[in-house]
């Protein structure tokens, strides 16, 4: 019982929340060129670049559920779409055990924007036409930028949310 009250669980809702919140009520309103920006996503690959591939990944799609339930899109199909975007912001961790805040940010952001690509790959293999459109181009960019931008505020969040903690290097093993 202990595990699961102190687990990245019981911490990652409450954040989630209020991200979705943000995301629903304030962003909605806040457009660049006219997309919104999605904080939702930039969450999910923030917590995969900052806990790495496997952690990530589950966070991602704790989050996409609950922002499935909140916008009431076929349930699970952000949630697969988001853990995709946190899986692949988790590759920081390949080239740097711990990496520096803007290798994660980058990361983040190439996770983010793959993730932004493929929700319409998504949401076409499940039916729903009419997703693929000039205004990718547009949404790509914006996706990209907004997420490196605040992704160094939100990886060390993502790793408080998972229980991640910086390794401590010693010379001799305890």
């Amino acid at each position: 019982m202990r595990a699961f009250l102190t687990g990245p669980f019981i911490r990652l809702v409450p954040v989630v929340l209020v991200v979705l919140a943000l995301q629903r009520t304030i962003l909605t309103e806040v457009t660049f060129r006219g997309v919104v920006l999605p904080l939702a996503l930039a969450f999910a690959a923030s917590v995969g670049a900052g806990a790495g591939s496997e952690r990530g990944a589950i966070a991602g799609f704790v989050v996409g559920l609950m922002y499935d339930l909140a916008a009431g899109t076929p349930l699970g199909l952000t949630g697969l779409v988001f853990a995709l975007a946190a899986f692949i912001a988790g590759y920081a961790f390949v080239f740097t055990p711990v990496p520096p805040w803007w290798l994660s940010a980058l990361f983040a952001a190439i996770g983010a924007t793959i993730g932004e690509l493929a929700q319409p790959v998504a949401r076409t293999l499940i039916g729903s036409d009419g997703w693929f459109d000039q205004r990718l181009v547009t949404i790509l960019p914006v996706a990209f930028v907004s997420t490196a931008i605040v992704a160094p505020l939100l990886v060390p969040v993502g790793r408080w949310c998972m229980g991640v903690k910086r390794p401590r290097w010693r010379a001799i093993p305890d």
